[in-house]
């Protein structure tokens, strides 16, 4: 594959630095009294009702008040700047259940839920349960404080919701991918061809129970002319222990350490903290997202906690084949393979608004 192959530079509201964001609020949205209302009301329906999450449509929650916004969302995510903040519910009067409820519902009319891992639960939660680092191989992401790389996940979009904030630290940092690419571009043009071959990933470190130990995936995919990235050095090198991996080359470690250099940079990425009832959209084809470590309150009523949805898109964008998780990832009305459901799983709004006390 030749220089002359590669994506040029991307111009468009994809590519952004965070410092230049950050002089407005442009990326935050504010629920007005009517959307609030208008989701609350829906949110306790749909706890009154207790729907399957498998199989319950957003046709069966129709929006009105809040339809239009939920639309500018969506084109936000998949064909703006790719990430938008909303905030206004007031989670701290509810139940964990009845803003699981309102999240879920918002989530069906964002995209498609899929499920979480082999256990097939559709709504996660970030919610630390043991004091691991991610320098332990067992450690799962969002069951630690520990600081996260800049990473990608499994979906087309991924979506938090914060219920509680953490004592201190804890940051949501999102940093461009595009303008990440034009960086490698203007300073190693030699490397940037290797993003667009296929990488060795760990998917046994990312669930435990997955199929396999890994997967393929370029980090760039470049298809009719829409841009898309999916990226996480750490996952690549882990998948360097797993026998039948090809060994990385010093060109190909070169290029992973440079694009993890650049993400660092001052001003490339945007940090927030999220407040209570605050809902990220995130595509992960545009933005990577990532972690600060954090202190959490002793009490666990009062730990930080943030909900977790995985949706495929409601928009087919296009992408090369075999990009990302896509191939692998579970719809959310059945098993991989037709397996049976795990026992542990949980398909009702009251029973998965409670995290697992795993580690």
């Amino acid at each position: 594959m030749s220089v002359t192959e590669l994506p040029s530079m991307i111009q468009t509201a994809v590519a952004w630095r965070g410092d230049e964001l950050l002089k407005g609020e442009e990326w935050i949205y504010h629920l007005t009294d009517a959307q609030i209302e208008e989701l609350e009301v829906l949110g306790k329906r749909f706890m009154d009702e207790d729907p399957d999450l498998r199989f319950v449509q957003a046709t069966e929650y129709p929006l009105d008040v809040c339809a239009e916004a939920v639309e500018a969302w969506r084109q936000e995510v998949d064909f703006g700047r790719g990430f938008l903040l909303v905030r206004g519910l007031r989670s701290e009067y509810y139940s964990d259940a009845l803003s699981a409820a309102i999240y879920y519902i918002l989530g069906l009319h964002m995209g498609e839920p899929i499920r979480h891992g082999e256990l097939g639960d559709l709504l996660d939660h970030v919610y630390a349960t043991s004091d691991k680092t991610m320098a332990d191989p067992t450690a799962l992401s969002a069951k630690v404080r520990d600081e996260l790389v800049y990473h990608s996940d499994s979906s087309d979009i991924v979506t938090l919701m914060c219920l509680r904030h953490a004592k201190q630290g804890g940051l949501s940092c999102l940093v461009s991918g595009a303008q990440i690419y034009n960086e490698i571009l203007q300073r190693r043009p030699d490397l940037a061809p290797l993003l667009l071959e296929p990488f060795h990933w760990d998917w046994r470190r990312q669930d435990h129970n997955a199929p396999s130990n890994t997967y393929t995936s370029p980090v760039v995919s470049m298809k009719d002319g829409v841009f898309s990235m999916y990226a996480g050095s750490l996952y690549i090198v882990t998948a360097q222990e797993y026998p039948g991996v090809p060994k990385l080359t010093e060109d190909q470690l070169e290029v992973l350490k440079l694009f993890d250099a650049i993400a660092y940079e001052p001003g490339m990425a945007i940090a927030m903290d999220f407040r209570p009832g605050d809902i990220q959209w995130l595509s992960n084809y545009t933005a990577l997202h990532s972690r600060t470590a954090f202190e959490d309150w002793p009490e666990p009523q009062r730990r930080r906690h943030l909900l977790r949805i995985w949706l495929s898109s409601k928009s087919k964008r296009p992408i090369v084949p075999g990009f990302g998780k896509n191939a692998v990832v579970q719809v959310r009305e059945k098993t991989r393979d037709g397996q049976e459901e795990d026992p542990e799983a949980h398909f009702r709004i009251r029973e998965i608004a409670v995290p697992r006390l795993t580690s």
